[in-house]
């Protein structure tokens, strides 16, 4: 079993607010956290996937009070949406006895589900964590576990997976699970067959400009319709659109967002690659590591930290500007595979227009070092704790 480092965010949120909601995809093992918490404190499980276990929960109110002294742990909440409305009456009941944190641990394999139908009927009472696939500052430090979950992706299953094969057939079968039951469930008009052939479009074109008109036209569907897809992969948090920095720098800047399949194993079993040397003799190669180093980074980084892209039309770019407020303030990251960086012109002509507080290229080797001109080279593992440490 890998320790999470979302397990102390959870503990702590417990003992702040009434209800946790911790959203992350499907098998990422938010079930697997809430049982070992579950193990430690008087709590109450039911699996809302399960007929029986949703059968209990007819008179809601009623279970809530005969569990009341009980975390009361909801698995799969978005299938009973209508549940929000007695957790709400029955958190403010037991405020009035003086119980005001604690009560219930809920957990959803989409953004979509839990902030649309409870935003506002939990509004004051409820706070969520994000529970991403397992991040670099997780694992073992060293290149070849690094490696391992760059192929492998961080869903626990698949990155535990007795062989490479086993991995790869594990991740197929999420797939499947994904276009057969979470799609119809989310977006019940959308055609898995299609969404299928989006998703492996956006894994070819990974990290890339967002051209949603191509797409279409290759999907012989409408541009809005490619949109409103992409909203769903991104809800399922399959994808991450990463938005462009809009700067007052005086230039032509790139408007359309950048587009990344989040999990790099499901990104390679996507596009069949089921080795490492599959991987590195494909053209993706390079925006595989970009997307995963991406991912890794954003996992640890502050909840409000603001993340974009720069580029301008004539060539400066920064794959990552990361505003962190504060003292901090703001970061410019490059994400290069080689051993050995070196600072690009249209790097230098970013930092520039930013005047970013500090700037890294991180890099595939296993040491850090400057680069000059205030430019740090540094490893995956390395920034990672330097964002860990800056929550």
């Amino acid at each position: 079993m890998i320790d999470r480092l979302v397990e102390e965010d959870v503990r702590s949120a417990l003992v702040r607010q009434a209800a946790v909601g911790i959203i992350g995809p499907r098998q990422v093992g938010k079930t697997t956290l809430a049982l070992k918490i579950a193990e430690e404190r008087p709590s109450v499980y039911l699996d809302l996937g399960s007929p029986q276990d949703r059968a209990q929960l007819q008179e809601p109110e009623l279970f809530f009070e005969r569990e009341a002294a009980k975390l009361i742990i909801l698995d799969e909440i978005h299938r009973t949406p209508d549940l929000f409305q007695p957790m709400r009456g029955f958190i403010d009941r037991q405020r009035r006895k003086g119980r005001r944190a604690g009560q219930f641990l809920i957990l959803g394999s989409a953004a979509i589900d839990l902030l649309r139908q409870s935003g506002e009927t939990l509004a004051g009472r409820i706070e969520y964590v994000n529970m991403t696939p397992v991040s670099a500052f997780e694992i073992d430090a060293g290149r070849t576990h690094e490696e391992r979950l760059w192929l492998r992706g961080g869903f626990p299953d698949s990155l535990l997976a007795r062989t490479d094969k086993d991995s790869f057939l594990l991740r197929r079968s999420l797939i499947r699970t994904y276009l057969e039951r979470d799609v119809p469930q989310f977006g019940p008009r959308v055609p898995a067959e299609t969404l299928e052939r989006l998703w492996m479009m956006l894994a070819h074109n990974q990290g890339q400009l967002l051209n949603a008109s191509r797409l279409a036209a290759s999907l012989e569907i409408s541009s809005p319709t490619v949109s409103r897809y992409i909203d769903l992969l991104a809800d399922l948090l399959l994808v991450r659109r990463l938005p462009p920095l809009i700067a007052n720098v005086g230039k032509r800047l790139v408007k359309s967002p950048k587009v990344y399949v989040r999990d790099s194993g499901l990104l390679h079993a996507l596009l069949s690659l089921r080795a490492l040397p599959d991987i590195l003799g494909h053209p993706v190669a390079g925006s595989s590591w970009e997307g995963f180093v991406l991912e890794s980074l954003l996992a640890v980084a502050p909840d409000d930290a603001s993340a974009t892209f720069y580029r301008t039309a004539a060539g400066a770019e920064v794959d990552l500007v990361l505003d962190l407020g504060g003292k901090l303030g703001r970061w410019a990251i490059e994400i290069k595979r080689t051993v050995a960086p070196s600072v690009s012109r249209g790097l230098r002509v970013a930092i520039d227009d930013l005047r970013p507080d500090r700037t890294f290229i991180v890099h595939g080797g296993e040491k850090d070092f400057p680069l000059g001109g205030g430019v740090e080279a540094i490893t995956l593992r390395a920034l990672s704790s330097l964002l860990r440490n800056a929550k």
